[in-house]
């Protein structure tokens, strides 16, 4: 059984042959599938959002589908529906593209939220409704999804209920000059995409999760990640104070306790660590949180972003001693 770091570097191996950069975003990529949580990649095209979730299927070598979310998509594309059967005179479930190991909702903002509330039951509960049955969804299955920033002309604003149901919510950034360089040099020079080999497998994920669940948890540790997520709800509580301003409408759901506690293993384990420690929290709290809070009209006027406001909740929030 290969330890973090080894695993962590076989994969990024891979990847590297077909994205350049985005360390920080595949690292987190990485925590999310020991974590068994989905993840939300937001950035402008041409970013690699696809080809990274892409390659990040084929170097673990697992079932990989991709559903390409439009404003003309229906429920029964993503989850199935039921087909007659003319022989046998009855009604049988066809499977939609969701039943894979690794879904990658491209343009989750791009389709009504009728279609992308098709995806609670399958986020949560790993598994869909198609006539009336119950389906169980294959093991492991995470869903991808990537968006265009809201502010694009076409997008739908994701309900909260299933922004919720993200684990990491992932901005990616324009590469810097020496990446897209080296994109420039070698995009240049292909005329196809690179092959990448499977260097894990689902069954291998799947026993690394117990790996990770022997990353020691202190009982300090416990007391700072409540003690950070109930911060953002004492910034949502109202006051009798007509002068105290709100900065949030909501705070974060006990989910993001559950992703700190359960991100924050599979990161110390991914680095090699047996332990969680309050900087990797302190690392991880902005990707956990920023998806789970909800700004009042008046901090959005003020140009307040939820990234300022988790920087004060952690600049304020005591750290318990080594």
């Amino acid at each position: 059984m290969p330890n973090g770091p080894v695993w962590s570097q076989k994969i990024r191996v891979e990847i590297a042959k077909a994205v350049i950069g985005q360390d920080v975003i595949v690292e987190r990529l990485l925590v999310a599938l020991l974590a068994n949580g989905h993840v939300l990649l937001e950035g402008m095209p041409g970013l690699a959002k696809t080809l990274l979730v892409k390659s990040l299927g084929q170097a673990l070598g697992v079932q990989f589908e991709r559903i390409q979310f439009t404003p003309d998509l229906l429920p029964s594309d993503v989850v199935g529906t039921m087909i007659f059967q003319p022989k046998e005179g009855t009604f049988a479930p066809h499977r939609g593209p969701i039943f894979a190991n690794l879904l990658l909702a491209d343009e989750i903002n791009r389709a009504p939220a009728k279609v992308q509330s098709a995806l609670l039951e399958a986020m949560q509960e790993r598994q869909v409704t198609i006539g009336g049955h119950s389906q169980p969804l294959p093991s492991p299955f995470f869903v991808m999804a990537t968006q265009n920033p809201i502010e694009q002309e076409g997008t739908y604003p994701l309900p909260e209920a299933q922004t919720d149901r993200f684990l990491f919510k992932l901005i990616l950034d324009y590469p810097s000059a020496e990446e897209e360089h080296t994109v420039m040099l070698r995009w240049g020079q292909m005329t196809s995409q690179p092959v990448l080999a499977a260097v894990s497998s689902g069954p291998e994920l799947l026993a690394l999760r117990h790996e990770v669940d022997r990353v020691h948890v202190s009982p300090e540790v416990h007391r700072y990640i409540l003690s950070l997520v109930r911060a953002t709800r004492q910034l949502a509580e109202r006051t009798d104070n007509p002068a105290a301003r709100r900065q949030l409408n909501f705070g974060a759901s006990p989910r993001a306790s559950l992703a700190l506690f359960q991100a924050g293993r599979a990161l110390a384990w991914l680095r090699g660590e047996d332990f969680i420690s309050p900087a990797l929290l302190q690392e991880l709290a902005p990707d956990i949180l920023r998806h789970r809070l909800g700004l009042t009209y008046e901090a959005e006027a003020e140009e307040i972003t939820t990234g300022q406001i988790i920087g004060q909740i952690i600049e304020r929030t005591p750290v318990p001693a080594a």
